[in-house]
C-alpha cells in the first residue's frame, strides 16, 4: 500500500493505492484523485518547466515548458537536450521551440513573448 497526497485539485486528498489489488485507490473525493493515484504508481508523468538560451535579444533566456506531461523517468534526458539548444528571437508564447523532447512525442513551447 502506497500513500500519496493528490495534486489534482487544491483539496489535497490523502490517497492510499493498493498495488496488490489492481491499484485500487481509496481516500479520494473525486475521480481525478483515483486516476492520479493509479497513474502515479503505474506511469508517473510531469510537466517540464525550464529555460533555454535565447539569441538576438537583450534577454538571454526564454522560459519554456513541455506542451504535455512527459514520463518522469525522462526528465533528466529532456533537460540535457534542452541545455544544448538556442532559440532566436523574436518568440511568441505558444511557439514550438523543440520537437519530441526525450523521444516522448511531446513538444516544448515558449511560455512568454520575447523580442
Amino acid at each position: 500500500m502506497t500513500e500519496l497526497i493528490c495534486i489534482g485539485c487544491p483539496r489535497g486528498c490523502h490517497l492510499k493505492v493498493d498495488e496488490e489489488n489492481d491499484y485500487a485507490v481509496t481516500g479520494n473525493n473525486c475521480n481525478v484523485g483515483a486516476e492520479y493515484g493509479r497513474n502515479e504508481l503505474i506511469n508517473p508523468t510531469r510537466t517540464l518547466t525550464t529555460t533555454v538560451r535565447l539569441t538576438n535579444s537583450v534577454h538571454h533566456s526564454l522560459p519554456v515548458k513541455s506542451a504535455h506531461p512527459i514520463p518522469k523517468k525522462d526528465l533528466f534526458k529532456a533537460m540535457e537536450e534542452l541545455n544544448g539548444i538556442e532559440v532566436p528571437a523574436p518568440v511568441k508564447c505558444g511557439d514550438v521551440v523543440y520537437r519530441n523532447v526525450a523521444d516522448s512525442g511531446v513538444d516544448v513551447i515558449a511560455t512568454r513573448d520575447l523580442d
